[in-house]
This record gives C-alpha cells, structure tokens and sequence, in this order.
C-alpha cells in the first residue's frame, strides 16, 4: 500500500510499507550516493578555509568565527580539566562568561573534545562546519524518504535545500550554531508519531531525549521548530478534526512524556542560564526585534550562491539572508503550492506555514527594497521584554519558510515522479498517448525545479587571511610571568569590535591563561544583556586610541585608572604583539605604565608588583 496525495504526514508515513527484500539494495545505494553527495558539497562550501586552515577566518563574520573556534577550546578545556561547563573564567576575568546564556554549542564542542585536543580548534571549526551541514542534509533527506515521499530523488533534492538552503549557507559564515540543525528534522518526525496508539511511551522518551540535546546546540532553533510544529499540527487538526480526536489521547499524554523528561534532563542548566552568575534578562534596547526582512529579499539572489552578489547587499541592506530564494524558486514554489494544494494535506500545511512565517519575519516595520516604510509589521505590536521572544529577531523565523521551501520541493518532486498514483483512465480515441504527455509534462517539471535551484548553489565561503599569535604566546614564553590566579592582559582588550587577534590568543593555547574583555553576552549594571564586558576606563582609552591613530593627551588620572583596571583583572603582564596599531599603542601603553620589555616577539609590561 502507498501514501496517496491526500495522506497527512503522520497517515502517509503509516501506510509506507518497508519495501521488498530483492528491493532493499537499491534505495541503500541511493541512501549511501545522496550522503556522499550532501559530504562533498560541505566540504565545497568550507573549501577556502582548507588553503590555510590555521590563518583564515571568515571575511564575513571573522569576530563570530574566532568565538566559535574559542568555543570548541573551551569544551576541550572544560574535558581535559573537568570543570563546569556551564561557566568559565578563562574569558572576561575576574567575572567571567555565563556559557548556556551565549551560544556555547556544548551539545557539540563535548564530545569532540578530544578531537579538539589532538587537532586545534581551527581544524576542528572548519572540519565541523562542512560536517553539520551535509549531517543536516543527510538527516532531512532520512526523514523525508522515510516519512513523507517514495522518490528517493525527491527526498534527495529535499534534503539538499534543507541542508544547504541559501539562509543556512548564509549563517555557515562564522555561525556555526545555525548550520547545526541535523536533530531538528528528527524532531519533527517524531513529533508527528506522537499521536501513534500504543507507542506514547517510547515516542514521548525519544522526543524528550532530542529536545534535552539540542537545548545544548541551539536553544532559538529549536524555539522556532516549536513554533513550526505548533502550526503544523494545528493545521491538521483543523483538517482532520475526527483522526484528532481519535489521536490527542496518545498524543497528550507523549507530549507530556517528551516535555517532563526534557525538563528532568535540563533543569539545572536552564536554571543556570536564567539565574546562575553573569546571567542577564533580555537585551539591551531590544536590539534584535528591528533586523525584519525585506519584502525584496525573497526574490533576491544569496550573496553566497553562484548567481549573487555582494553589491545587492547595499541595496537591500547586511540583514540575514534567511529568504533570499531568488525569484526562479519563489515561482516554482507557488506554482507547486497551486498544483498540490487542493489534492495534498502537507501541502496545504506547508501553505498555512509559508503564509505565517513570512508575515512574522516582516518586523516592526515594513521593508521594500531597502528603504524602511511607515506601514507597521507584526512585531509592531510585540513586547521588547516578552519572555523567550525578547532575544529573536524577526528575520529568523523565516527559516521555518525555507524549511517548508524544501519540504516542498520534495513533495513536487515526488508528485511528478508519478509514485503512488492512481491507474490511468482509459484513453480517449484521437487524442495524445496519455504516457507521452506524462512524461512531457514530467520532464517541464524537473526541469523547473533544477532551473530554479541551479541559481542557489552555494559557492565557498569567502575567507581572509589572518596573523598568528606571538611566538610568546604559541611557544609559552609567558609562562614565567602568568602565576595561578593571575591573567594575561592583551593589548588590545578583546571585544566585540576590537582585539580579534587577542581572541584567539587564548583559543589557540587551549586557554591555558584566563583574559579579562571577551566576545560574549553579558550583564550590564541593570542586569540587561549587553555585547561584550562593560568597558573600564583603560579599555574605552585603548580603543580611542586605536581608532584615532593617535595618543590623546594623559593625565596622572589615567595613570592611577589603569592601575586600578589592572588590579580588578588580576593582571600579571601586559603583552603587545604585532598590530596594525603596533606604535602607538606602544606609545600609549608605555605612558601609562612605563617602558616595556622586549620579549621575544613581544612588548611586554611586567605589573605583578604594581598591582
């Protein structure tokens, strides 16, 4: 027996049988072909990296890229010297970063830490990164040829978008949280089977299980799947009220299986991160309730993919390229809506789901073509301070549009393939064989699809190159002069605009010696989330300087200020390396500490026995 187009996602995947045994070969070979497939495209898109895997980062994001590889340097440090990973006071000394309340991807930088250790978290980033998006291809397209189309071809296009969608190629530049979504379709089908008779139990564990561990990948991932899921059965129930009915007792009571045990599994690192040290309440100004898409942004070309460009960019704007479908796909994909909608159930809840989310992503304010109009979106009339959604931004909801794109394309794909049709009638004397016109009509709509996501293949991600750390640094020349409890001052202080290179000081030492700054979220005086630590005196004169190119004129003050910074980092040494700022912060910091030492490659200000 086989799903026919009218069959809810839960009723087709009832009716797929396991196939033949003399069968089973084939669709294994297409299984092994489509991830070897979805492996060589990740390693395509990471390719840049790979030239200099050691000194390069993104062009895009290289302060995200650098705080990423810092991540997987702290889920090696946090192994190796088995401490709580939850928090860590190897950067932003002596406060310290609160690790469930940033994107800490602990889910992912644990279990591969001895990979990190034995292969630096620069391999391992790069390595990473091409491995969770063709993971996350690979685990749609599982879902997809399991539960929801007989073509393996369709599955296999499906699963592609999913993984490789221009939005999910977009974040891979230096987010690497966001391509990491290979649990998410998992999630989906199982929620699907909750409302299986007889299976409450084992569904609900497997559920909670999945939600429990993408907690510790990515907590507004798997907030809009929520959200995704929530409509999605909603829809359903809508159309099929009387197998609701029938379903809501097992469906309940899994559901309470599933969110009981994610809870039990969560709780202490939940209530970490809302409650535990530098945690913070919302963010500052409500920052990220403005980045809305732009209307012009679904028929615009990703700047990342063969047919995009980066002069479009300031035209529309630097927001996220979540939607940029381009404007082949946006008419494929309503021409298949109009095609599948009246015959297929999940075609219809793909619809209710395209419509809403793309509403919800529009903002406080509507865009067009990059200019902001006084007509107001839905997050108009959105808290800043509401619970959960005081940390999304309004772009990212139209993720959950792309993934109903390539849920879509599948379902298209599936249809033409002509699975699980109905006999043909009997022909009509004169007119064309019924078979001919099949496969013509087949053959138009192959190739509309391919025409369509030919545009959107993702070319490697832009890459820049990078110094590396002092010698002192990378050899442990500082060794000497970092006693226990005491920090590496860098100079510049790492932020989230300045001291890039500082970062990955640490981040290359396996954090061997903690840092005061950082590239964090972090609590302000009002327990608001700011970027970043509050800077001190010492640190907002660094990056003046910097800026300026110029020493300002000091003061006995600024000397007095920057003794005390220092004794507030537990500082032991100031070091210098090489910069573009190299001179005149030389010329700075001697004149608020004196003269330096040479050390090896560095300039190095000895201050444990002046604070």
């Amino acid at each position: 027996m086989e799903p026919s187009l009218n069959s809810s996602p839960v009723e087709a995947e009832a009716v797929v049988a396991d196939p033949p045994r003399r069968l089973r070969r084939r669709p294994a070979r297409a299984d092994v072909l489509a991830i070897g497939a979805y492996a060589v495209l990740g390693v395509l898109v990471c390719l840049n990296y790979w030239g200099d895997v050691e000194h390069r980062v993104s062009s895009h994001l290289p302060t995200d890229h650098s705080w990423f590889e810092w991540l997987f340097a702290h889920g090696a440090y946090s192994v190796r010297h088995l401490e709580n990973p939850l928090f860590t006071a190897r950067q932003n000394a002596p406060d310290g970063v609160n690790m469930m309340a940033n994107t800490s991807l602990l889910g992912v930088t644990l279990p591969l830490a001895p990979l990190t250790l034995l292969l630096g978290p620069q391999v391992m980033y790069a390595l990473y990164l091409g491995a969770a998006l063709s993971a996350t291809a690979a685990t749609s397209y599982w879902v997809l040829s399991r539960h929801l189309v007989r073509s393996r071809g369709a599955a296999f296009v499906g699963g592609a978008f999913l993984g490789f969608a221009p939005g999910i190629v977009h974040h891979a530049n230096g987010q690497p949280n966001f391509v990491s979504n290979f649990l998410l379709p998992l999630i989906v089908a199982r929620v699907l089977r909750l409302g299986e008779p007889g299976r409450w139990r084992r569904n609900g564990i497997a559920l909670g299980l999945l939600v429990a561990y993408q907690i510790f990948i990515n907590e507004e991932m798997l907030l809009l799947t929520a959200l995704a899921c929530l409509v999605v059965v909603v829809a359903w129930v809508v159309q099929r009220p009387r197998a609701a009915r029938e379903r809501a007792g097992a469906f309940l009571a899994a559901a309470g299986v599933g969110g009981g045990l994610a809870l039990l599994l969560t709780a202490y690192p939940i209530w970490f991160q809302f409650n535990g040290p530098q945690s913070y309440r919302g963010l500052q100004g409500g920052v990220f309730h403005n980045w809305g898409e732009d209307l012009m942004a679904f028929v615009t070309f990703a700047r990342d993919t063969v047919a995009g460009n980066e002069a479009v960019e300031q035209t529309i704007g630097l927001t996220e390229q979540n939607t940029w479908f381009g404007w082949p796909l946006v008419l494929v994909a309503l021409g298949a809506l109009v095609l599948l909608v009246r015959r297929s159930v999940p075609a219809r809840i793909l619809a209710v789901l395209v419509v809403v989310f793309s509403v919800a992503a529009i903002g406080p304010k509507v865009r067009f073509d990059g200019v902001e109009t006084t007509v107001d979106g839905p997050w108009a009339y959105v808290p800043d301070n509401l619970p959960l959604v005081e940390m999304m931004m309004p772009t990212r909801l139209s993720l959950v549009v792309a993934a109903a794109v390539g849920v879509l394309l599948a379902l298209a794909w599936d249809a033409l393939s002509g699975r699980g049709r109905p006999p043909v009638p009997a022909q009509r004397t004169g007119s064309a064989p019924p078979g001919s016109r099949r496969r013509r009509l087949r053959l138009v709509g192959y190739a509309a699809i391919v025409a369509a996501l030919l545009p959107l293949f993702p070319r490697p991600l832009p890459a820049q190159q990078i110094d590396p750390p002092p010698h002192f640094i990378t050899a442990g020349g500082w060794r000497p002069y970092v006693p226990d409890g005491r920090t590496l001052v860098p100079v510049p202080i790492p932020s989230n605009v300045h001291g890039l290179p500082t970062l990955r000081w640490s981040a290359l030492t396996e954090q061997a010696f903690p840092i005061p700054g950082g590239y964090f979220i972090g609590p302000n005086e009002v327990g608001e989330g700011v970027f970043g630590a509050p800077n001190r005196p010492t640190s907002t004169l660094i990056y003046a300087t910097m800026d300026a190119n110029k020493v300002p004129p000091l003061t006995e003050e600024n000397r007095r200020q920057a003794l005390d910074d220092l004794r507030f980092w537990k500082a032991s040494v100031v070091v210098l390396g090489a910069n573009p700022r190299e001179a005149v912060l030389r010329d700075l910091m001697t004149a608020l500490l004196g003269p330096p030492q040479r050390v090896d490659d560095v300039w190095l200000w000895d201050v444990r026995d002046r604070v």
